[in-house]
């Protein structure tokens, strides 16, 4: 039987260039470095913020950060595609259901931050906007915890708000017994209070360190400007 022909080989014109792909430009290279780097940096501290046992604070207040400078830097699809790839690398490493946890609320937050200090937009608004994502991912990451514990972690919360009435009770005196209502009311309003609080540092340290890294977000109002007047750095 005879063997088939193989198929000739086309021959390149003369003064033709062999299809290599397109190299990089300056930019495009540029934004891949700042998307590995800023999101391995995000995914990192969150590794260290469940595993370490110190510097809790200091992780949590720099975790949105990476992803908000790099949006400032590179633009908001840089922000989103270095959210998915700190996403996807936190599944590799902690499992597909601590790691996606990254997004309640840091990863939400640092995409929102990062987009409202781009268009320049006022820390009243960037401000009450995080409040709110700080809070609800809070709830959620509270639901989630809930559900792989087998407990009501909402009751720690409760609690701490029942001490909190209770002490205040023996200041002032308070009409009658706080009921469940009264409780719960004041726990959410403790969450609120902390989310507040951790968005009004994010502008600040944000405020502090963006500008040497020359990507400034807006100056602050100026029922504000006493909150970043003493600059540490």
């Amino acid at each position: 039987m005879p063997l088939p022909m193989p198929l000739p080989m086309p021959v390149p014109k003369p003064g033709a260039t062999p299809p290599y792909p397109r190299a990089l430009s300056r930019r495009q290279a540029r934004q891949m470095m700042d998307t590995a780097y800023l999101a391995a940096s995000m995914a990192l501290l969150w590794v260290a913020l469940y595993y370490l046992p110190v510097g809790g604070a200091l992780f949590q207040l720099a975790l949105p950060l990476p992803l908000a400078l790099l949006q400032l830097r590179q633009g908001g699809r840089c922000g989103a595609e270095g959210l998915l790839v700190a996403g996807l690398l936190l599944v590799a490493l902690m499992g597909p259901v601590r790691g996606p946890l990254v997004l309640f609320p840091y990863g939400l937050l640092a995409l929102w931050l990062g987009w409202g200090w781009s268009r320049r937009w006022s820390w009243w608004l960037t401000g009450a906007v995080g409040l709110l994502i700080g809070a609800a991912g809070f709830l959620v990451r509270i639901l989630v915890l809930s559900i792989l514990v087998g407990e009501n972690l909402w009751v720690l919360i409760t609690a701490a708000a029942a001490n909190l009435l209770e002490w205040l009770s023996g200041l002032v005196p308070l009409v009658g017994a706080p009921d469940l209502q009264q409780v719960q009311l004041l726990a959410l309003g403790l969450v609120l209070l902390q989310n507040l609080l951790y968005v009004l540092a994010l502008h600040a340290v944000a405020y502090w360190i963006f500008a040497r890294l020359k990507a400034p977000i807006p100056e602050p109002p100026e029922a504000l400007r006493a909150l970043v007047a003493l600059d540490p750095l």
